[in-house]
């Protein structure tokens, strides 16, 4: 549903609800991904539901090794009531997955592609019991479209449905060099710093650096704010190092100061939040705000995205002791699926990883107009 989840679910009034993975308990920490389902409220709830309970729906699925949804039917099958169902699909509740296969499939590290399409909730034994149902119309690309505008609205929604598809220029064995048309590349440009419109948090609230690695968006966001005017602050997490693997002090010694996590931030800069807080208020992994003030113990902040926008609130420091968010002036192409923006500035000093987390930036806008591409040639 990435794409169109946030209408759709409004559309329908229906909340939209938490991973999968924070609502089941599902642990993936180990090397070998094998998976346990801690008994949660959420699990009993669709074992046991409410008589106003129809379904429980889970997004962005396709996003989720499969291994996870095969836990989940274990699990629900091992505790449901109805004993006749417990040979059933998911002890015969039922479940709406919601995803685009187009887009960001699981993360298999050092995972070859067949790795990647094995480990898709497609191949899954699951699959064979599910009924397939499929959206047709771009509502993002339709929302606020001038009939001036259709004809390059349409062949825009082409080119990028191509590129989801891998059937972009030439054909290919599985890597491709995809070539970007001119009026989308920044080739020349002087420093837009000057432009951002620091104290208006209206400027950041559809607007956003996407890049395809942690690495790279740690370097923008650093580089925004030492532009920022006024007082930066400095937080530091009380993470510790675990001595018990090693008695060897030469190793600790060779710990640097950036090993213990710290958040830079000021006034003015947008940040996104990195766990769920309170669903209710749409304080989600991912939501976006501005700061607004800050405090030794507590951040205060406005949502700029989502349907609370506007809403002022107060970001506490978790048991971890340490805040739960991040600057986003970028973000990574990862973490902005299912994410609408007005402009996008695409940075790409090096390739993207696949065609899926292509598709995903250049989607991210409701028209040609509002992306931008700049991309490092060594030539």
């Amino acid at each position: 549903l990435s794409g169109y989840k946030n209408v759709l679910l409004h559309f329908f009034f229906i909340p939209i609800p938490r991973s999968v993975l924070i609502n089941f308990n599902i642990s993936t920490d180990d090397e070998f991904l094998s998976l346990q389902v801690v008994y949660t409220v959420a699990l009993r709830d669709i074992a046991m539901p409410k008589e106003d309970t129809s379904y429980s729906m889970c997004v962005e699925a396709p996003m989720a090794h499969k291994f996870c949804f095969e836990a989940l039917d274990q699990s629900l099958r091992d505790i449901i009531t109805n004993k006749s169902n417990s040979n059933q699909i998911f002890g015969g509740k039922v479940i709406v997955f919601g995803g685009y296969f187009r887009q960001i499939l699981p993360v298999i590290p050092r995972g070859t592609r067949s790795n990647i399409v094995n480990a898709a909730i497609n191949s899954s034994y699951l699959w064979d019991s599910c009924e397939i149902l499929t959206l047709t119309k771009n509502m993002r690309l339709h929302s606020n479209l001038e009939s001036v505008d259709e004809q390059e609205t349409a062949t825009f929604a082409k080119w990028i449905l191509d590129i989801g598809d891998g059937i972009i220029d030439d054909e290919n064995d599985g890597y491709a060099t995809i070539r970007i048309p001119a009026h989308l590349l920044i080739t020349q440009y002087d420093d837009s710093i000057s432009a951002i419109h620091h104290n208006n948090p209206e400027f950041f609230k559809s607007k956003a650096i996407l890049a395809s690695t942690n690495e790279t968006v740690e370097q923008i966001n650093h580089y925004m704010l030492s532009f920022i005017p006024g007082d930066h602050i400095e937080y530091l997490s009380s993470d510790s190092v675990d001595k018990s693997e090693t008695n060897e002090d030469s190793y600790f010694q060779s710990i640097t100061t950036e090993f213990l996590n710290s958040l830079n931030t000021s006034v003015g800069s947008p940040i996104m939040l990195l766990r769920n807080l309170d669903q209710n208020q749409g304080l989600c992994n991912g939501t976006r705000l501005v700061v607004t003030k800050m405090a030794k113990h507590v951040i205060a902040a406005e949502i700029i995205s989502g349907k609370n926008i506007g809403l002022a609130v107060y970001i506490p420091r978790m048991s971890i002791r340490q805040f739960p968010i991040m600057l986003s002036y970028a973000m990574t192409i990862n973490k902005s699926q299912g994410q609408s923006l007005s402009m996008v500035g695409l940075y790409l000093p090096k390739p993207v990883f696949t065609q899926g987390q292509l598709y995903v930036a250049l989607s991210r806008v409701n028209s040609a107009k509002g992306l931008k591409i700049r991309i490092h040639d060594d030539e």
